[in-house]
């Protein structure tokens, strides 16, 4: 063999080595990633999800690729986003931004692992057997955003002493908090003899009615319930409750932050990290089975003194001394 073909032989091979080695290198596990929220509004949320995945050694681009699915608000289209992360065979499903993300990748595939995280209880929406064997493809994270709406009445009732109406405000598209937070206010207000008036949004134009509805009504105090859609809509929210002078409670720290009055509820980007970290435990080999369901445990009431000087509302001492965070 002359020296110019032994050269040019060893050449070709070395340019083709790097070219085996990518293919011999394993896929790199793609997770897919659903929510009902938008990208823009969530994406504080969606940073507590990549440190839990960090936690586990997981990192986007590095060792893991993320396909996201987002709804922007729109519930309905959440069976089919879910359908076509399974058609991609995606490794694992985090499902956020509500029950109904859990409940659509629930009904798309019953082999492919899910991550959840659900307002209500897991167990009675069927996306689980039992909290601390869940069973199944799913698993998730509990954070009893619904359950909380007659504390979060109670509150209200102690910050404007026993007011005659409170007005609530619910998106009745969101089907699994709308019929548990109906019935648990119905029952809180029923037990406390205190009257409510239930007012409907659906979308953004919607929540403008509503509030026009509670200027005519005149109540006391306004309960905004738990929903994604609220969620992201929270500086709407927030502005007109506090145009209107109205007292209000919201279900997330992110509305006091936003200049709501009070906020009684957990921490969602917690949800989220825990989210992260059993993505990332899934990812290892662990099955959602055998992951008992996170149920939240720390609870946190933020009051935003601001906010109520604007507003001309005095917060009881009493309320003020049990407050986890004061906004000023």
């Amino acid at each position: 063999m002359r020296r110019q073909e032994f050269i040019a032989l060893a050449g070709g091979a070395a340019a083709a080595w790097p070219l085996a080695a990518r293919a011999q290198q394993p896929r790199m596990p793609v997770i897919g990633f659903i929510s009902s929220r938008s990208s823009a509004e969530a994406a504080y949320a969606t940073a507590a999800f990549h440190r839990g995945l960090k936690d586990l050694g997981y990192v986007e681009g590095d060792n893991i690729a993320i396909e996201y699915r987002w709804a922007d608000g729109a519930y309905d289209r959440l069976p089919a986003l879910a359908a076509d992360l399974v058609r991609r065979r995606v490794a694992v499903i985090a499902a956020t931004g509500g029950s109904l993300s859990g409940l659509a990748a629930k009904a798309a595939t019953s082999s492919i692992p899910i991550v959840f995280v659900a307002g209500e209880d897991p167990v009675a929406l069927g996306l689980v057997t039992s909290i601390n064997r869940p069973g199944g493809n799913a698993t998730g994270v509990y954070i009893f955003l619904s359950e909380m709406d007659a504390k979060r009445m109670e509150l209200l009732r102690e910050l404007v002493r026993n007011p005659a109406l409170i007005a609530v405000l619910l998106n009745p598209t969101f089907t699994p908090s709308f019929e548990a937070t109906s019935k648990e206010i119905a029952e809180a207000a029923r037990a406390a003899g205190q009257r409510i008036d239930v007012i409907e949004a659906r979308n953004e134009r919607e929540i403008h009615s509503a509030f026009k509805r509670i200027e005519q009504l005149q109540p006391q105090a306004l309960l905004v319930g738990s929903d994604p859609f609220f969620n992201a809509r929270r500086e709407q929210l927030v502005t007109l409750a506090n145009h209107y002078g109205i007292p209000a409670i919201y279900e997330l720290r992110e509305f006091a932050a936003a200049g709501g009055l009070m906020s009684y509820g957990t921490s969602l980007t917690e949800a989220y990290r825990q989210v992260g970290v059993y993505t990332g435990r899934i990812l290892k080999g662990e099955k959602p089975a055998d992951l008992p369901v996170v149920q939240s445990t720390k609870f946190e009431l933020v009051i935003n003194l601001k906010t109520a000087k604007a507003l001309g509302v005095e917060i009881p001492p009493t309320l003020l001394a049990r407050s986890d965070e004061v906004i000023e």
